[in-house]
């Protein structure tokens, strides 16, 4: 199907972020008998039915039978399974499968599910709150006309752009994925040392978070980064202060020493997953 807006989207997992997924989905005007999800738990379903009035199934099968696209978003560990169970569905139906899956690869992926055209998506936690970026990669099958589809489902998390190529997706992990752990683990420190010069913990949290908040807003402006902060600094002031300190403390190489802890240890994660499916994909 080349009209993404009519598409029929089916998701295997229904945890926090498809529920983003879905919500977002929603409200861009998708229909709710669009949407189909397959999701083990009893509680889980009936919360899916009640908040979003989709079809939620136990059976996988059942879920995502005649969907043009298949949103993979369940754990790393349970992939396997997963779709080892669903491999005689694939004889009969071949939708772009859209894994948001962390860490396993699309020819890991492929073993388990052939012949599918796939797409592997990492989106972050703000889609939680439509406010996401999501990174796409799409495998050698996945056709310009196939890409609206994926594309779709990205725009409802928020904002979506493709790679050059599956390697960057560890990058994209390490830098958004991974991203807002940095900024939150940024405004802790702002609040402790806030505190340590005497604020109340209640004041010092609440500037540390609306700042925070605030930042991120103005990064959506019209100027660079660079001009942003170049914005807030006047010479010889309190703020260039800060900074000189920062920099003088080696500021930038620790921040790059962190993405490339974490680009390699989504690497490494990749090849453990992939070993497992290999196995898997030859029994």
């Amino acid at each position: 199907m080349n009209n993404s807006s009519g598409a029929r989207i089916s998701f295997i997992g229904g945890g926090n972020m498809a529920r983003a997924l879905i919500g977002g989905l929603l409200r861009q005007g998708t229909a709710p008998q669009q949407l189909r999800v397959g999701e083990p738990q009893t509680a889980a379903r009936a919360a899916l039915e009640r908040e979003f009035a989709v079809a939620a199934s136990a059976d996988n099968a059942t879920a995502i039978d005649g969907a043009d696209v298949v949103v993979l978003a369940v754990k790393p560990q349970l992939v396997t399974q997963v779709l080892g169970n669903l491999r005689p569905h694939w004889r009969s139906s071949a939708p772009l499968l859209l894994s948001i899956v962390a860490g396993v690869r699309i020819a890991d992926l492929a073993l388990l599910c052939p012949p599918l055209p796939i797409v592997r998506a990492m989106p972050n936690r703000p889609a939680l709150v439509g406010a996401g970026v999501t990174a796409l990669y799409g495998g050698i099958d996945v056709s310009a006309a196939l890409r609206p589809l994926a594309e779709r489902v990205a725009a409802a998390a928020g904002r979506f752009l493709w790679l050059r190529a599956e390697s960057e997706l560890d990058i994209a992990t390490a830098l958004s994925g991974s991203g807002p752990a940095y900024f939150f683990l940024l405004a802790e420190h702002l609040a402790q040392a806030g505190i340590a010069l005497g604020l109340e913990p209640a004041t010092a949290t609440l500037l540390a978070t609306e700042t925070l908040h605030g930042s991120g807003v103005l990064a959506h402006g019209t100027p660079t980064l660079a001009e942003q902060r170049a914005a807030v600094t006047s010479r010889g002031g309190t703020t260039q202060a800060a900074l000189d300190y920062l920099e003088a403390g080696g500021f930038d190489a620790l921040i790059g020493g962190a993405l490339r802890a974490a680009a390699t240890r989504s690497a490494e994660l990749a090849q453990l997953a992939g070993n497992g499916a290999r196995s898997s994909g030859s029994a």
